[in-house]
């Protein structure tokens, strides 16, 4: 039985997990970040401390705790490989510990055979129901695209140095397939993706893929919806033909009084014109010149019983 590794290079007889590009690169960005973080988180600790303690203990203690802190990070930083597989297996890891662990708890409190009784039921209830058994088979669609996305970035759309493969999110059901969300490393674009949606059809055991944007600020977040089906050639049964009687003979339809062409009266010319004698524009607005200011007359003291008091 073929062994398996998850950091070193591929020999006879090995799996390696963990590709030696993405090694070597994550390697590196360990090794860089344990040293960074050493020496600023060791400066800042020690000038913090040095205000309460004498200077040799703070620098001892800043160097400490930038030592530990370092090592953590770099940690993450050397896993990541790792844990991003983990996280592309995620799902399935959760499912297998679920289920052991209710079979678990269930031999706990029940005899065997009330143990198997209650297992079947949840493995039949769901092959017996169509609503539920569609939605168990949507939710394993989604599993398979995942990995089936992650097969297609490994084996030919693998753009940077590194050959590290793009963050997969989640993805959902869809009426017609599924959608899936996924975040693109440095090296890939947009449009690279819809270069060769052709091929991750192929990929996914699909009919076609729309590749598209999923956010207006960060062109790297990107959503690809898997078709499976066309959900407009289905069949619809409509409840009209219930009402119709089986052999009833055709009625012909009286269309004798239906107009076969247009028959608008004839419209006079006089009757379309204007009536009247058409109004000439006045000679300012000929000469394009402003029309005169209209002045109004000053008010008459006294007039139509106006308050004299007012004018004195």
């Amino acid at each position: 039985m073929p062994n398996s590794t998850v950091f070193g290079r591929r020999s006879g007889g090995t799996v390696t997990v963990i590709e030696e590009p993405v090694r070597r690169n994550t390697l590196r960005n360990a090794k860089i970040t344990f040293w960074v973080l050493w020496v600023v988180v060791s400066l800042l600790s020690a000038t913090v401390l040095a205000s309460k303690w004498h200077p040799i203990l703070a620098l001892l203690a800043g160097l400490l705790t930038g030592l530990v802190v370092a090592v953590i990070v770099a940690g993450v930083v050397l896993a990541w490989p790792v844990i991003r597989v983990i996280w592309w297996w995620l799902p399935e890891i959760a499912s297998a510990a679920a289920l052991a662990a209710g079979w678990v708890w269930l031999a706990d409190h029940l005899r065997f055979p009330y143990t198997l009784g209650v297992l079947t039921v949840m493995v039949g209830l769901p092959a017996a129901v169509p609503q539920v058994r569609r939605l168990v088979v949507a939710v394993a669609w989604c599993l398979v695209t995942r990995h089936r996305i992650r097969t297609c970035f490994a084996e030919f759309i693998v753009y940077n140095r590194t050959g590290s493969l793009p963050l997969i999110f989640w993805c959902i059901p869809t009426p017609v397939g599924e959608r899936l969300w996924l975040h693109l490393r440095p090296g890939l674009t947009l449009d690279a993706i819809q270069a060769r949606a052709a091929q991750i059809a192929v990929a996914c055991w699909a009919s076609s893929v729309v590749v598209s944007a999923a956010s207006a600020a960060n062109s790297a977040f990107i959503r690809l919806d898997i078709k499976r089906r066309d959900a407009l050639t289905g069949k619809v049964v409509s409840p009209l033909l219930e009402h119709i009687v089986p052999g009833a003979p055709a009625k012909a339809q009286d269309d004798s009084d239906a107009p076969t062409a247009l028959d608008l009266p004839a419209v006079a010319a006089d009757e379309v014109a204007p009536q009247g004698k058409p109004v000439s524009p006045p000679a300012w607005a000929v000469s394009k010149k402003k029309p005169p200011a209209v002045v109004a007359p000053a008010p008459v003291p006294g007039a139509a019983g106006d308050d004299l008091s007012d004018w004195l």
